[in-house]
């Protein structure tokens, strides 16, 4: 089910402000330029030598994506919460 007919509660929205707060500090852009740093040294397959490896590997790469891809997917899931109908 999706979120159309789901009216943001207060909670839920106090759970974004903060998450966006934090996002918006030099901390937090630090991070995603480390974390980009990463994503590019680690994507590839030099070191891998076995199955192991490369799913560990696999298992970074996504992690890296996944906290890099998070400041837009959490606005894009909250322009969505707040414009939902009742």
């Amino acid at each position: 089910m999706g979120v159309s007919g789901y009216k943001m509660n207060r909670e839920l929205q106090k759970y974004y402000e903060e998450r966006f707060s934090t996002m918006g500090t030099q901390g937090w852009r630090d991070l995603m330029e480390d974390a980009e740093a990463m994503l590019v040294s680690t994507n590839s397959l030099d070191g891998v030598n076995d199955e192991k490896t490369l799913q560990f590997r696999k298992g970074e790469i996504s992690i890296l994506k996944w906290l890099i891809s998070l400041k837009s997917v959490s606005e894009a899931a909250y322009e969505e919460l707040n414009n939902a109908r009742d």
